[in-house]
């Protein structure tokens, strides 16, 4: 058996850094309390939230500094901030998280609470948006090597957004086949980038950065879909209350179509189930209001990806020079 001295520099090198860890999960996990109790709180007027804002603050400026200050033992290398393309990537992915969570989110809600789908049918009618990401990525396996990785990603962005679109004109009155139809262009988009888009956030990266790089990446993907479900679950609450007190502001005798919508039901303003009718039939066309609304979010903000991609390099092999 050969011994071989380890130097201390080396040694340290390979020492974890259990400060930049710390301040890393503090700020991760102050940031993750926001969002999945903000919008159940009220944000900002519950003092819980105030303290793990400032926690989150704390710790993500604490993690930046103290990595810029022990660069040769930093959790993460600050060098992978400066490459173009996984800066680009990492922007994207976020984003890529916040329109599919935020989606994911709604399409449940919407089907269970509003269409009275029961659960298994609900399943069933959410599982072709995940078949057609799966033959979308079977495709792009075979298009990858001879298209522009961004000429893929860019159409998946839109193919994604089409879909999105399509769901901001759903209804309570639309049949099934409305509901599968724009989650299959939306699964087809969804396949078109996640491939592509993972090629070229390493492409120009140097090798020896791949494994925190790719912590990095799946990182920010977490952070942008707990984002989206955050903002998503307040606008959809924030705009069915809005439409309630809107709506609800037109319910009353003065009201010409009142009289006409009633006895279409066999009811009066007098009938002791009037109230009870008008209520549920409010409820249910102000949360639709906020669904459609929510929808309109997500695909605008996915929408906005499209510039990101131009930034990009198609490099599609690594650096070796540079590793």
């Amino acid at each position: 058996m050969v011994l071989r001295y380890i130097p201390d520099t080396q040694r340290s090198e390979r020492n974890m850094d259990w400060v930049g860890l710390a301040l890393m999960a503090l700020g991760v996990a102050g940031l993750q309390y926001v969002l999945d109790r903000g919008s159940q709180d009220d944000w900002f007027s519950a003092p819980t939230i105030e303290f793990a804002t400032y926690l989150s603050i704390v710790g993500f400026i604490g993690f930046f500094f103290h990595t810029r200050s022990h660069k040769g033992h930093a959790l993460f290398s600050p060098e992978i901030f400066i490459d173009r393309n996984f800066v680009t990537a990492c922007l994207l992915m976020a984003f890529l998280g916040l329109g599919l969570y935020g989606s994911m989110l709604l399409q449940p809600l919407m089907l269970e609470g509003l269409m009275d789908y029961p659960t298994l049918l609900t399943g069933l009618t959410l599982a072709p948006r995940g078949l057609a990401s799966m033959f979308a990525m079977m495709l792009v396996g075979r298009l990858i090597h001879r298209v522009d990785p961004r000429l893929l990603i860019t159409a998946g962005i839109f193919i994604f957004s089409i879909g999105s679109y399509l769901t901001t004109q759903y209804s309570l009155v639309m049949g099934i086949a409305w509901v599968i139809f724009p989650m299959v262009l939306q699964g087809m988009g969804l396949g078109l980038v996640f491939v592509p888009l993972s090629t070229l956030a390493f492409s120009t990266l140097p090798q020896r950065y791949s494994a925190e790089a790719a912590g990095m990446f799946s990182l920010l993907r977490t952070i942008g879909s707990g984002i989206g479900i955050s903002v998503v679950a307040t606008i959809l609450t924030r705009h069915a209350q809005l439409a309630w007190h809107n709506i609800g502001g037109q319910i009353q005798p003065f009201n010409p179509a009142l009289a006409p919508y009633l006895n279409h039901l066999g009811l009066t303003e007098q009938s002791p189930q009037t109230a009870v009718v008008l209520a549920g039939e409010l409820a249910r066309q102000s949360q639709m209001i906020g669904f459609l609304e929510a929808y309109i979010f997500v695909t605008v903000a996915f929408a906005a990806m499209l510039p990101l991609v131009f930034i990009m390099k198609n490099n599609s092999a690594p650096s070796a020079a540079a590793s």
